[in-house]
């Protein structure tokens, strides 16, 4: 006779074995890891929270009027979107080189295009100086063959921002080509379609969240730009002289203009995280 009470786990099921359902138990945090967590929130959050509170905010409409602020501003966002642009053009094809392609050195290739994230800034300005300058090896033949002159310039400031910059936009950009499946471009060209127009056509589309990703992230870094900028650009209002460079110079003479400039910087930087959170941050 079959026994017909069977245990749970061994009756027949018509939707398929079922997985048991697994809940998460509240427990309390380890005083441990407590501590140092509130401890590392704190030291992050606190020199956040005194640049708003020692705001000026009274005075914040007059002196973002100011014209030095003005042109700090208007230069800053020039710069940097004519930076993420020169990223654009060169650091897509150079990811798809990194992600699609095999040569010999490729890991060697990988490690040097991701220098300038960690190089400091400073260093990266008079590397920049020593290939670009008027005695550098490239900047040289510019200034002889073509009378191009780079260093203290607006255009010096554009190159010292792409330099920093565009390492972002290839990691993401060459992150979201190895996610992307290769066979889209394959059909492609098994279809008659060149390299090219694949790339064009079926490959752009595929990964434009992660160009858009590593152009935001881009913008932001070169806004944010002061070593290899003032290094390799100076320091000349109107001309050179970025936001972060106007924090730095206002903070000597004229603190309140330090915070507006500050403010603004950190309000672009909100914006960027908040753009972001949909692909790096899980929500609740």
């Amino acid at each position: 006779m079959t026994d017909l009470k069977q245990p749970a786990a061994a009756r027949p099921d018509r939707g398929g074995p079922r997985r048991p359902r697994v809940r998460a138990a509240r427990r309390g945090v380890p005083l441990p890891l407590l501590v140092p967590g509130l401890l590392a929130m704190a030291f992050l959050l606190v020199p956040l929270l005194a640049l708003l509170v020692r705001a000026p905010w009274r005075g914040l409409p007059s002196q973002l009027a100011s014209t030095e602020v003005w042109q700090a501003l208007q230069l800053s966002l020039i710069s940097a979107t004519a930076a993420t642009a020169v990223a654009l053009v060169l650091g897509v094809p150079l990811a798809w080189l990194l992600a699609r392609t095999e040569f010999p050195g490729r890991g060697l290739v990988r490690a040097l295009v991701t220098l300038p994230l960690v190089l400091p800034p400073v260093v990266g300005g008079v590397a920049l100086l020593l290939a670009l300058g008027r005695n550098g090896i490239v900047g040289k033949s510019l200034d002889a063959w073509f009378g191009i002159t780079l260093p203290f310039t607006t255009a010096g400031v554009v190159i010292a921002e792409a330099f920093v910059a565009m390492p972002f936009l290839v990691i993401s950009v060459e992150g979201t080509l190895r996610a992307a499946d290769p066979r889209y471009e394959e059909a492609a060209t098994t279809l008659g379609a060149s390299r090219f127009t694949a790339f064009r056509r079926v490959t752009l589309p595929l990964i434009a969240p992660g160009i858009a990703a590593g152009a935001v992230l881009a913008w932001a870094r070169a806004l944010g730009e002061f070593g290899a900028t003032i290094t390799f650009a100076g320091n000349f209002p109107g001309r050179t002289q970025t936001m972060p460079l106007a924090v730095y110079l206002a903070l000597q003479n004229d603190p309140e203009a330090a915070i507006a400039l500050s403010l603004i910087l950190l309000a672009v930087s909100i914006a960027v995280l908040a753009g972001l959170r949909d692909r790096w941050m899980t929500g609740a």
